[in-house]
């Protein structure tokens, strides 16, 4: 998998500093871009900085704050949405920083690659709370590899009954791949849901089983 930022992209957030970029040939837009996230860094107004990179399952929406990464999205979910909601549940200052995103965008290579069976990002786990963000924590301990069942993620959690509420966690997992959500299936072997849909989760459980 090659990294490769989109940046004839548009989104509906960064607009908001330069709603007239779009007339700008594409490769002037990306420096003016990058120079634009550089100077809301150094003047401490970028709270959320987001890069799109491509993968065998999609393009992947990556998005950090200080504290870590804290949205990894398919895109089948719309990015635009994605950033809109960022901006409502967290901060609206939000920029295109491919840079911010470098070390996770390459792991996420390194996975994708067979490199690579864990990830070493800081999270920031802003968007689970409560049983879900117990659920995520749980998740992040699965080894590559293995999975487990819904039952056995309740049971694991301390709550043998969440059976359904485990699923509802796993599906608004926001940080899916990085945190493996898609290693968990029904009791009976089966896949259940998954955010980015069964053919990319039958992909990544088709990558973690190769040798």
């Amino acid at each position: 998998m090659t990294s490769t930022d989109r940046t004839s992209r548009t989104g509906p957030v960064d607009l908001a500093f330069a709603p007239h970029l779009t007339a700008i040939e594409p490769g002037a837009l990306h420096r003016l871009r990058s120079a634009l996230a550089e100077t809301a860094t150094r003047e401490g107004v970028l709270d959320i900085a987001y890069r799109i990179v491509d993968s065998p399952v999609g393009q992947l929406l990556l998005a950090a704050t200080d504290r870590g990464l804290v949205r990894v999205a398919y895109e089948r979910e719309d990015h635009d949405a994605v950033l809109q909601q960022l901006a409502e549940r967290l901060s609206p200052r939000i920029l295109e920083a491919p840079a911010r995103l470098g070390s996770a965008a390459a792991q996420l290579d390194e996975y994708f690659a067979g490199r690579r069976r864990g990830f070493d990002v800081p999270l920031d786990l802003s968007l689970s709370a409560g049983f879900r963000r117990t659920v995520i924590q749980h998740l992040e301990g699965i080894p590559f590899g293995v999975t487990e069942s819904y039952t056995e993620v309740a049971r694991a959690v301390g709550n043998p009954k969440a059976v359904r509420a485990v699923g509802t966690a796993c599906a608004t997992n926001p940080l899916p791949v990085v945190v493996p959500c898609h290693r968990v299936l029904r009791s009976d072997g089966s896949l259940g849901g998954y955010i980015g849909g069964l053919e990319a989760k039958s992909a990544l459980l088709a990558l973690e089983a190769a040798p």
